[in-house]
Order: C-alpha cells, then structure tokens, then sequence
C-alpha cells in the first residue's frame, strides 16, 4: 500500500491569463494531519477542490487513494467540507444528514453518531436555518464523517466557531488521526494548526512554498544571553555550545549572545559563567511561532 493517500505532481490550475495554483506538488500520508496553509487567494482551496474532483486540473497529475481524484471509489472513501455546507433550511440537522446517510447507503444509525462525535446532538432536532454559524459548521463536518471515510478534506473546519468550539474540533481531529484516518485541512488559524498538524505544506501566490514538519519550518529554538564582560561569556558559552555563537540585539537594544539551544543545560551554563565571574543579567530560550515564520513566508511574497 502506498504510504501516501494524497500525492499531486506539478498540479496547476489557470483561469485565462490567471494562474490559481501553479505546480504545486505535494504529498499526505496516510494517518496524518496535514496543514494546508496561505493567505487568502493563494489557491488553497482551488487545490482542494481539484482533489476532490470537482475542478479539473489544467496541468499536472493528482492520486487520491491512488486514484483519479473524483472517480466513484475516490469520493466513497473521502469526506469532505469546502466553501462551507449545503443542506436543507426546512430540515433538522438530524434530517439533512438522515437524507445524506440514505443518498450513500449508509444506516440511519450513522446520522446520530456523527452528531455525537462532533457534540451537536443536544440540537439535532432543531432546523437547519436556526443553526449559527458555527454549528452550521460542525454539522457540516459531521456530514463529512458518516461511512468513516478513510480521507477527510476540510477546508477552514473551524470557521465561526467559538474559543471552546475550536478546541473541541481540535480535539476531534486529533482523535480521528489516532484512530487511523487522515486528515487534510486548510486553516488561518495558525496557533491552532501548531497545536495538532503533524505537517503542513505553505502555498503563496499559488505556488508550495514550504512542506514539512511544523519544527522544521519553525527552525531551532534560540538561547540568549545576556552577560558581562561579554568577551569572557563568549568564551563559556563557546565551549558549551554545539553551533556558533553570534553577537545580536535583544528587544531593548542591549547585546546578547545567540545561540543554538538544542544540547544545552542552562542551569549548567548559568552555573558555568557565575564561575568564570561573569555577571548574569538574563538567559532566555526562545523560538519562532508558525504565525511568525507563515508572516515571513507571504511578505518575501509581496
């Protein structure tokens, strides 16, 4: 079985002179949560679209279950939430999803479960056109979770949710990794991605930027120092560190050592340059939040 259920080659979409997605060649394994992030407008969703078939592809190739995106076998083993859900007003959320269970074949049992799982039960009965928008949103991914599809693709999953909504779908998303299924999302909700994606692919201006772990894009944690004499620092810090040492600018102006945290007790190194008579103002590890390198990524861009 191929380890990846999602894998495109130089994937590209054009609207007369406009290029939507531009080669883009990415790849989703099997039993992970993957992160597809970018501004507005840089084709995340024209690239979700096309994996599930519903926009075709004016270059390059796309596998899904390693198959062409949007054959009969593909879609029965994918879930799906993009551009927000579609049912009935007139009807219950129960309903809508009854109607959507019958329409794939599924037991009428598959309806209850999905709301449980995404903690709409309580409301089940109510119309569709009371729901907010939030829980518009969730019965829309508990659509998307009937028949446990092998692949879910949701795109923005936690659009108008509240603080305590989000992090019940981060939890749900979570739990469905672990029980085996993958998920592939878009999100601008960057903390929120760092939390759960085991990977992430940046697209900016339609082309990928950026795939893989959310440490590696984030890069290594920082140490700074900041100490006197700072000749003698050098030194103490030099010889405990695995990397160079540079000299930098702190927040306040005030210069600092840097360097690679990775490898370093600090309370040993503090220990160490209190021993060398060095005085020691502050010591702190830093490093970059997704949002901080995701903001370097689409400026570069601009």
């Amino acid at each position: 079985m191929d380890a990846n259920i999602v894998s495109t080659d130089r994937l590209t979409k054009r609207y007369g002179e406009h290029i939507a997605v531009d080669q883009v060649s990415l790849s989703v394994r099997r039993g992970e949560v993957y992160g597809f992030l970018g501004p507005n407008g840089a084709g995340k969703t024209t690239t979700l679209r096309m994996l599930l078939g519903l926009v075709k592809p004016s270059g390059g190739s796309a596998l899904v279950h390693g198959m062409v995106p949007g054959s009969p076998d593909s879609l029965r083993r994918t879930g799906s939430l993009v551009e927000g859900p579609g049912f009935f007003p007139y009807l219950s959320g129960l309903e809508n999803l009854r109607v959507i269970a019958q329409y794939r074949g599924l037991g009428r049992g598959e309806a209850e479960e999905a709301l449980e799982r995404v903690e709409l039960a309580s409301r089940g009965k109510d119309r569709f056109r009371t729901y907010s928008l939030g829980m518009k949103q969730r019965l829309g991914v508990a659509a998307a979770l009937m028949g446990r599809p092998d692949l879910l693709v949701l795109d923005e999953p936690t659009n108008g949710l509240d603080p305590a909504g989000m992090a019940s779908m981060r939890r749900l998303i979570q739990d469905l990794s672990e029980d085996g299924q993958t998920v592939l999302l878009s999100s601008h909700l960057l903390a929120e991605v760092q939390q759960f994606c085991h990977r992430v692919g940046v697209v900016v201006g339609g082309r990928l930027a950026y795939e893989g772990t959310v440490s590696d894009l984030r890069g290594a944690r920082m140490l700074k120092v900041h100490a006197e004499p700072i000749e003698k620092a050098v030194q103490v810090l030099t010889g405990t560190a695995t990397g160079e040492v540079e000299l930098t600018d702190d927040e306040d102006g005030r210069t600092v050592l840097a360097a690679d945290a990775d490898g370093i007790d600090v309370p040993t190194l503090v220990r160490g340059l209190v021993a060398s008579d060095i005085d020691v103002h502050s010591v702190s590890v830093s490093e970059r939040s997704l949002e901080d390198v995701f903001l370097t990524m689409t400026e570069a861009e601009k």
